[in-house]
């Protein structure tokens, strides 16, 4: 058998054609020069869109100011930004990572750590769902049940348990002297655009007070105005104890956050967790650009206004193409297209790539997830709706040629 020569780029990603050069806007530029109306926004990452003004140019003067010192040393502009994150969120502190996987982890530290500073350190295990997605590292790959995730890289870290998702009976049936909270989205997305129903996630939160338990939040995708409130608990009138926040927070800048009550942090002591570049100057300048931008006055009616009118525009769309999409779910501007079992999501999301210039995300359950910049307007609505349309025509064509 032969064996491919390994490229200088380690080979985990499935990479396509497309080869972004240059951002502009809601638009994605090719290195040929071919435009993609980019309705993926990186992952959910990109919320103000490419090449934002203000995002630019807080990044280039810090840059040219200062950009990275050590953690042991104060930090002015991280105790800015925390602190107006704590005065916007249920949160009484914050700790800053470099990715959303180190949010998390953060999450699963500071949850353990409480109940060893209370004595119980036999509270150790997590309550977590299927069709989760929490990262890539070995702890957050531990909390998930996919096994395209874990295979290869057994053994796991112990603690956890997986339960289905939206299951509130089998969920509080798996609580007992050892359990230490539940950790889960939301908004699943890598999972299929599935939002917790409101019974099931205030059902967690009144388990959580009534056992003396934690509730953990992955907030990386759904979080940060994708659903039209800052973060998407807010619409079940339900606060967290702990929540991991990423992608969005610093708009296609590296950064996470791990924010918490001070109840629940109170393990989370000097010498406990720590990192080197988390909270570094420049990605907290970067922070600061994109929260206030995020909070600013109608931004989130904004989110709101222009995902209802996306999701009707999505809806009025299956009739027409009924042999391909099936419904539509999510929140605000975190939206998935349902399609029918004959249709596979990645091979449409390839063609609508590749033939329309639509860029979208698969996601489980065979649904394609539908992220755009936040600063959308009417104009990319039509636009995404056209090609959509466009692209279920030439897909249905394809299969019937």
């Amino acid at each position: 058998m032969s064996i491919k020569p390994i490229t200088p780029l380690m080979p985990v990603y499935p990479r396509c054609d497309v080869r972004p050069v240059r951002g502009e806007g809601c638009y994605l530029i090719g290195e040929r020069g071919e435009r993609y109306l980019d309705f993926a926004s990186g992952i959910a990452v990109n919320l103000l869109g490419h090449g934002h003004p203000k995002l630019v140019k807080a990044i280039a003067d810090q840059a040219a100011t200062l950009m990275h010192v050590s953690n042991l040393y104060g930090m002015p502009l991280g105790e800015k930004f925390a602190q107006k994150l704590v005065d916007s969120t249920f949160a009484d502190t914050v700790f800053f990572t470099n990715s959303g996987a180190e949010a998390v982890e953060c999450a699963i530290k500071t949850a353990r750590r409480y109940h060893y500073a209370n004595g119980q350190a036999h509270r150790h295990k997590i309550i977590s769902f299927d069709n989760a997605f929490h990262g890539r590292t070995l702890g957050t790959i531990s909390a998930t049940s996919q096994p395209k995730m874990r295979d290869g890289f057994e053994p796991l870290l112990p603690g956890f348990t997986v339960v289905p998702f939206n299951d509130l009976d089998v969920s509080l049936a798996q609580i007992d002297d050892s359990t230490a909270g539940f950790l889960l989205e939301t908004v699943q997305g890598v999972g299929g655009v599935c939002p917790a129903t409101a019974e099931f996630l205030t059902g967690l939160r009144k388990a959580c007070d009534e056992h003396g338990l934690l509730l953990i939040l992955d907030e990386v995708q759904c979080g940060y105005a994708r659903t039209g409130t800052f973060f998407a608990h807010e619409q079940y009138g339900i606060t967290p104890d702990i929540m991991a926040v990423a992608k969005g927070i610093g708009a296609g800048f590296p950064l996470g956050a791990c924010l918490a009550t001070a109840e629940a942090a109170k393990g989370m002591v000097f010498g406990t967790h720590g990192t080197t570049y988390g909270g570094n100057p420049l990605a907290m300048a970067a922070g600061l650009a994109v929260l206030d931008e995020v909070l600013a006055d109608g931004f989130l009616d904004h989110v709101q206004a222009i995902g209802a009118r996306l999701r009707a525009a999505l809806e009025q769309l299956i009739p027409n193409h009924d042999g391909l999409f099936e419904e539509v779910r999510g929140m605000g501007l975190m939206l998935g297209l349902k399609l029918k079992d004959s249709v596979e999501a990645r091979a449409f999301v390839a063609h609508l790539r590749d033939n329309h210039g639509l860029l979208t995300v698969a996601a489980g359950q065979n649904v394609v997830r539908i992220l755009p910049p936040l600063v959308i307007d009417e104009s990319h609505i039509a636009e995404c709706i056209e090609k959509l349309s466009a692209g279920a025509r030439s897909h249905a064509e394809a299969q019937v040629a």
